[in-house]
């Protein structure tokens, strides 16, 4: 545990997240905090009596709770993984990543938050970690104040989440295109092969594959082509990606659902109910508990792949279709990625450019002003699920 005080504020100890003492505290204080860009949506997490469950399948995890006077008003999470960030042969790095950091609304803005920050980098540099890095919404000025001004964080890129909703039927797939379902060690081949320079690609990606979250890796191609999933033998055109069952670890709720979503989720229910022969797209209804996939290791050969990519995104939703709360299905591609033009999203509930940040926790002389200034290593950008 380590106690230090707060300028104007008081004590604050801050010690590691203990099941036994601080769940109901932790899961109370998740309920109170809002997550997503307030302009678009509040989204509020529900950790299903798991508060740890975002951090849990990573490779090395913590949480951090702060407390004030034996009431619990901060908590901060953080994993650390082996993964890509450099260009060869200096390609991986050992990178500590925060998230989950929340502070309970009466006690904001009064340096919990950043006690809390520096604690898990303490953590980070105890494993040896060479940086630190978190996500936040670009427009979300507490956030980039706390790390970008006061904590030497830097901006390093802007992925797009883009989230796309479940409609209750099943799509109809064209008959030209052929999808199949890889084995885990075909996947790990496939990735290695194709992503291994891809910034962020973690190093024990067989690991994700192999996770009960994780629910497969499909390939789509010309429908009477060969796929070699050795790589020797691979169509000229081809499309891969895998998908993580994030609702089977928490759900969302939303409490503000924006103005066009609701009329429209409302007006496509009414149309459906008056009018079933039409079979017109219906908009789920975002007001309760609901789940997500994740679409992560997107990757795609060939001039003409980005139709075989668009193909994996409805053959993810006809499987989304079989999973009762699942209403969404979510993936965050880098600014520049190809696939982002082929996938289909909802512009309202989409969030067109994430920040991530990064830090340096060793003497490296110019070390992030080199990554800042660097392009990508490729056209990709690798998010992990187990990040999500």
């Amino acid at each position: 545990m380590v106690q230090v005080r707060v300028l104007g504020y008081g004590e604050v100890k801050i010690r590691s997240y203990d099941v036994q003492i601080h769940r109901a505290g932790v899961e109370d204080l998740e309920r109170r905090c809002e997550v997503g860009p307030t302009e678009r949506a509040v989204l509020f997490i529900d950790t299903m009596g798991d508060p740890i469950c975002r951090i849990r399948n990573s490779p090395m995890y913590k949480m951090l709770v702060a407390e004030v006077g034996g009431e619990l008003v901060g908590v901060i999470q953080g994993s650390i993984k082996l993964a890509t960030v450099h260009k060869p042969p200096k390609n991986l790095a050992k990178l500590g990543y925060v998230l989950g950091l929340r502070i309970a609304p009466l006690h904001r803005r009064r340096g919990i938050g950043s006690r809390l920050v520096l604690e898990l980098e303490k953590w980070f540099t105890a494993n040896d970690v060479d940086y630190a890095y978190m996500a936040t919404e670009k427009d979300n000025e507490a956030s980039v104040n706390l790390f970008i001004n006061r904590l030497g964080y830097a901006k390093f890129r802007t992925p797009a989440i883009l989230v796309n909703p479940v409609d209750h039927r099943a799509l109809r797939l064209s008959s030209k295109t052929e999808v199949a379902k890889l084995k885990v060690e075909e996947a790990e081949f496939l990735y290695r092969k194709f992503m291994t320079s891809a910034e962020f690609f973690p190093d024990d990606i067989g690991n994700i594959l192999r996770n009960k979250l994780s629910m497969g890796t499909w390939v789509a191609y010309p429908r009477g082509e060969n796929f070699g999933s050795d790589g020797k033998a691979l169509p000229r055109n081809w499309a891969m990606l895998s998908v993580w069952n994030s609702g089977e670890l928490f759900k969302l709720r939303l409490a503000e659902t924006p103005l066009s979503c609701f009329l429209h989720t409302k007006s496509s229910i009414l149309v459906d109910r008056i009018f079933p022969f039409l079979k017109l797209p219906a908009t789920p209804d975002f007001l309760s508990p609901f789940g997500f996939y994740f679409m992560y290791g997107v990757h795609h050969e060939g001039s003409l792949s980005g139709k075989l990519v668009r193909h994996l995104c409805q053959f993810v939703h006809n499987m989304a279709t079989k999973t009762r709360d699942c209403k969404v299905i979510v993936t965050e591609v880098g600014g520049n990625d190809i696939p982002r033009l082929h996938i289909p999203y909802w512009k309202s509930l989409s969030c067109p450019e994430d920040l991530w940040c990064i830090k340096t926790l060793k003497n490296e002389e110019n070390t992030i002003h080199q990554l800042q200034k660097a392009p990508p290593t490729t056209a990709s950008l690798f998010v992990d699920p187990r990040e999500v």
